[in-house]
């Protein structure tokens, strides 16, 4: 899916979307304009081709929805695994997880005075059964014996991860039933990431793949839930490397679950920009959900607006066709109310710009944006 824009310097189209937005009311521009760091716009040589990353590029290679390009879903309990699958193999990740608030969740959201005034605003009998509150506070599971759906964990592997029952058995087979991981070849492993990628599973291979896990439920796409309900409207000041790289990370792959080694320098820098281009994706998503021009649908298109000058300050700083791409799609639509059509038209187009920017871009172009990376003692 595309949308047909006029290539205009990417600037100027930016300048004039956001004239346009405030003419119209939904969004109310501060005087003020960006900030120094942001207006700081450092030369740099023209991107240099390289290779792409090995195996981030994923091609859907069986009959199954690939989330390759697709916007984060909540999990669907038919496919659910649960955890208890994943700590095989995964246990030093699984400790790690038991440690977080996704995990508690489960025991301690449902007694909490403000979620219980929300449920009560808006009639919810069950916060651990109702659909708005499930999808990004539990993860459920459909009982084989009685057919019934139930809350079995808080935010979980499959939250982020995807539900696994149509990709795991791709995911653990490294080339035969007497091969392990470390005796997997390259070209199965790449194999095997495409095939699980293209079941269904956001594989962190592809780190935008996890930034858009992330933004679906820190970013509040539920008009009534903020309006009515009380709810926020998502986490405002998100940044996917800070708030993924600290008390929640479990990377342990590369030291056979030895260490939980941080992210090199590179995929950090990948990671810096998925962030935001996934964040952009987020708030269209939300701001096409806008039928009021009240607190939900003011919030969600003013963070959409500074996603795309967070970009837009990136673009100055290095190049990159793939977010110069993401802004020219941003330049073509409208923050509007009942705008849906169009504003989930766009997010499906960036989110798949997204998916291939984290593919395709080696982070040693981007040592430009080095300064503006959190350091390891901003990581939550």
């Amino acid at each position: 899916m595309s949308l047909c824009i006029n290539r205009f310097p990417v600037a100027s189209v930016i300048t004039g979307l956001v004239l346009a937005m405030t003419a119209i009311g939904l969004l109310q521009m501060p005087r003020s304009s960006m900030s120094a760091t942001e207006n700081d716009a450092a030369e740099s040589e023209p991107l240099q081709l390289a290779p792409a990353q090995e195996g981030l590029l994923i091609t859907s290679v069986v009959n199954t929805p690939s989330v390759e390009g697709a916007a984060a879903k909540p999990v669907d309990p038919h496919l659910t695994m649960g955890s208890e699958t994943c700590v095989k193999c995964h246990a030093n990740e699984v400790k790690v997880w038991k440690a977080t608030p996704h995990q508690r969740t489960f025991d301690e959201l449902h007694r909490r005075p403000e979620a219980k005034a929300i449920a009560s605003k808006l009639g919810i009998r069950s916060i651990k059964y109702d659909g708005r509150c499930v999808d990004c506070h539990y993860t459920q599971q459909v009982d084989t014996a009685s057919g019934n759906v139930h809350a079995i964990e808080g935010v979980s592997c499959e939250s982020c991860h995807g539900s696994a029952k149509q990709w795991l058995d791709l995911h653990h087979d490294y080339g035969g039933e007497q091969v392990t991981r470390a005796m997997e070849t390259p070209e199965h492993r790449q194999l095997r990431l495409a095939q699980s990628v293209a079941a269904g599973m956001r594989n962190p291979v592809n780190v935008y793949l996890v930034a858009q896990s992330c933004l679906r439920c820190h970013t509040t796409a539920d008009e009534e839930l903020v309006n009515v309900g009380g709810h926020s409207t998502g986490s405002l000041d998100f940044e996917f490397v800070s708030w993924s790289q600290g008390t929640i990370r479990h990377n342990f792959i590369d030291s056979d679950g030895q260490n939980n080694d941080q992210s090199s320098r590179d995929r950090l820098r990948v990671m810096f920009v998925s962030g935001m281009i996934a964040d952009l994706e987020a708030s269209l998503r939300a701001t096409a959900e806008a039928t009021q021009k009240a607190k939900y649908g003011v919030t969600a298109a003013k963070r959409a607006d500074r996603a795309a000058k967070r970009l837009l300050s990136v673009s100055q700083k290095i190049t990159s066709k793939h977010i110069e791409d993401v802004l020219l799609v941003y330049s073509g639509v409208t923050l509007k109310l009942n705008n849906r059509e169009q504003l989930v038209q766009a997010a499906d187009t960036i989110a798949e710009i997204g998916f291939r920017f984290a593919a395709e871009t080696n982070g040693h172009v981007l040592a430009p944006l080095d300064a503006f990376i959190p350091p390891a003692n901003r990581w939550k």
